[in-house]
């Protein structure tokens, strides 16, 4: 078996803002007075984005899915900050890295009833010269009442017997000079 260092094929948790930028399905966003919940059918998980107007703490511990505030600034656009990202954590599929200083800026724009647009900006002078765009203007479109999000985990004990059922009757290992006698 060829050797992986994703963190996400090991099922370490895909991590922010990796989730919004690898294989985005569905998600789902509700409010209560003090703070959104966006779900993701990705790996089942949620992030909490505060929107008491509160600041970010002076110290934020790393987490997988950062520290976010957000704040409406028309009435159109909620824009969301993210801080406090682990380093074990992708920014992409791809692999490129950050550092502990990593901010995330997410807009949520609604282009219409059906279409809201999400743009992500990576700003982190210590591995960027300047901040990108890593998504932008992503459509996501509003689903019926009883749409239901599919669940969508890593599990090590599905991967381990779809590779013993399937991926390695599919492809058995070569032998190596140590196995030919």
């Amino acid at each position: 078996m060829a050797e992986v260092n994703d963190p996400f094929e090991m099922c370490d948790p895909i991590g922010f803002p990796r989730v919004d930028l690898h294989d985005l399905r569905a998600l789902e966003i509700m409010q209560s007075p003090k703070k959104t919940l966006i779900v993701y059918e990705n790996d089942q998980v949620w992030r909490g984005v505060w929107t008491d107007g509160r600041d970010f703490p002076k110290i934020v511990e790393p987490r997988w899915y950062g520290y976010s505030i957000g704040k409406w600034v028309d009435n159109t656009t909620f824009v969301v900050d993210t801080t406090g990202l682990d380093e074990r954590t992708w920014l992409d599929n791809v692999g490129r890295p950050h550092t502990k200083d990593l901010r995330v800026e997410e807009r949520f724009h609604r282009v219409n009833h059906d279409i809201m647009e999400l743009t992500v900006t990576i700003i982190d002078p210590a591995y960027y010269t300047k901040p990108w765009n890593a998504l932008d203007k992503y459509p996501l479109r509003l689903q019926s009442d009883n749409f239901d999000i599919r669940e969508m985990v890593c599990s090590e004990s599905e991967a381990a017997a779809y590779n013993k059922e399937i991926s390695e009757q599919a492809a058995p290992t070569q032998p190596t000079a140590d196995t030919k006698k």
